[in-house]
């Protein structure tokens, strides 16, 4: 009988790649928000992570071997538009979760973000000292510092920009762009802002390895330093749209709710030693082109 994994956050871009990749080493179940999905092979469980009698009744029932905190409020300005109700989904959640993980004495991974830096003295390591810039940096902080004092055994994953195939309840950032080229429209995209992206995959397996084979603070970023422009640009080429189409602009040309770091690339080579071995963005790229394709 394989050991029991909980992942939170299992309807939404990250959660369902790690429902994909988890489920041939362990059995998941996945909690869901507001969607009951079916994912297959995967006991997917519809609850409010706010609700934590509820979630403490969840426990108690599954008895998790380890779980994989990947819910999150994720976009910076709805934290910023919105920070008591994010901050609730952000740090409350989190700590309880730690609490819950810390009675059971079970592996717990949270995922954090490359936004927790403000971006002036890239790449960042582990050691390098938090400076967020948004409210959506500030409450991964105080998860991250929170869920640490509640368990010390906690595994602090920060990850970087992602993409990727997704399902039709779930999203990444490169859809919208794909959308956009596909009908016609010009894309513009900055030049100055600077990330270390992944593909979706490769993210889930780094968190899957972060869980068996490490402690503390782990950095799971891709292996090369784009601005969104370059990122661009490679993506139209390998999926065959009008690269003409996308512009240059810089952060300044967009007015936003909440701050954006210019540079949070993050230097992974801790997980690299690790194991982790994520895909270039070509190549990550390439191959959910072919897998599109296939269906």
């Amino acid at each position: 009988m394989m050991n029991k994994l909980l992942i939170t956050g299992a309807s939404g871009f990250l959660g369902w790649h790690l429902c994909q990749v988890a489920q041939t080493q362990w059995q998941v179940y996945g909690i869901s928000n507001s969607k009951k999905n079916d994912i297959k092979n995967i006991n997917i469980i519809q609850l409010n992570l706010t609700d934590f009698k509820a979630l403490k009744t969840l426990f108690k029932d599954i008895k998790p071997d380890a779980l994989i905190h990947a819910a999150a409020q994720s976009q910076p300005n709805f934290c910023q538009q919105y920070p008591e109700i994010s901050y609730q989904i952000n740090v409350g959640v989190s700590l309880e979760i730690a609490n819950l993980c810390a009675e059971l004495n079970i592996p717990c991974v949270f995922t954090s973000t490359d936004l927790v830096f403000n971006g002036l003295n890239a790449p960042y390591s582990e050691t390098d000292p938090v400076c967020p810039i948004s409210y959506y940096g500030e409450q991964k902080v105080l998860a991250e510092q929170g869920m640490l004092e509640r368990y010390p055994q906690t595994i602090i994953c920060r990850m970087p920009l992602m993409f990727g195939s997704v399902p039709d309840h779930a999203t990444s950032f490169i859809q919208p762009f794909i959308e956009t080229l596909k009908q016609g429209k010009e894309l513009s995209l900055f030049i100055d802002e600077f990330r270390t992206p992944v593909s979706g995959n490769s993210a889930a397996k780094g968190l899957l390895l972060a869980l068996e084979t490490t402690q503390g603070i782990l950095h799971l970023g891709g292996r090369e330093r784009l601005s969104r422009y370059e990122f661009g640009k490679i993506m139209a080429e390998v999926l065959n749209l009008p690269s003409h189409l996308i512009k240059s602009c810089s952060q300044g040309d967009i007015k936003m709710s909440a701050p954006r770091p210019p540079d949070v690339s993050l230097d992974s080579s801790k997980a690299f030693n690790l194991g982790y071995q994520p895909l270039l963005v070509r190549e990550a790229l390439q191959r959910i082109e072919k897998q599109n394709n296939k269906r």
